[in-house]
């Protein structure tokens, strides 16, 4: 073969080699922020979550029992989450941005912990009102809206990660959001107790209520 067909022959597969690793690099260059910024998402969702934790604490009255049954509810839920985010994966049903370190799953659960406790507060008071069958609304509700909200998110940061098309995805992502109040209620009623004739917290500026020991005794005659 002649010597200059070698030349080349040789300069095309360096210069192959050449455009692989810049293509390796574009890769790495694009994932890198795409990870930086998943973080700094989850770091904003945990503050925002957190005010609205404290919202909530307040509005519905919860006693601190409550409020740490709430938290466990999260983080039990959140460990379901996850393993069903690694199930969906597995069965390409959709694709998250997801590294599986340490730190990046304590952000994770922190997420699920503190977002789903705001959830369980108002569960609990809805529950001491209507019973089961308000819970059973709250989780029809969330199964019907869960889908269509997971899908718009998804489209709204895609660097997230993607949803497979199809209604084995919906079914799978109603599946979790239909998880959420059994598994989290449940733990909250076992820390805080039951919801019905549990006590509300007290306000700082409510008195509190005279207690029948305190009450001063009406006589039968008095007006």
């Amino acid at each position: 073969m002649p010597r200059g067909i070698l030349l080349i022959g040789r300069s095309l597969q360096d210069s192959l080699r050449i455009d692989d690793i810049d293509r390796l690099q574009v890769r790495i260059d694009l994932e890198s922020p795409r990870e930086k910024m998943t973080t700094q998402q989850l770091h904003l969702m945990n503050g925002l979550y957190l005010v609205a934790l404290v919202v909530v604490a307040f509005f519905t009255r919860a006693t601190v029992r409550r409020i740490l049954g709430a938290l466990a509810g999260g983080i039990v839920f959140g460990v379901f989450a996850l393993g069903m985010v690694a199930l969906g994966e597995k069965m390409a049903w959709w694709q998250m941005a997801l590294t599986w370190k340490p730190y990046f799953l304590t952000l994770m659960e922190i997420d699920f912990a503190i977002s789903c406790a705001a959830i369980y507060l108002v569960t609990w008071r809805i529950a001491r009102r209507f019973g089961w069958r308000g819970l059973a609304v709250v989780v029809v509700i969330l199964t019907v809206i869960g889908p269509p909200r997971d899908r718009r998110a998804m489209q709204t940061f895609p660097e997230w990660g993607s949803y497979a098309p199809g209604i084995q995805t919906t079914l799978a992502i109603a599946a979790i959001y239909a998880a959420i109040v059994p598994l989290g209620h449940s733990m909250m009623r076992l820390i805080a107790g039951p919801s019905r004739g549990s006590p509300l917290a007290r306000r700082p500026w409510e008195a509190a209520e005279p207690t029948a020991a305190t009450e001063p005794v009406r006589h039968a005659g008095s007006s």
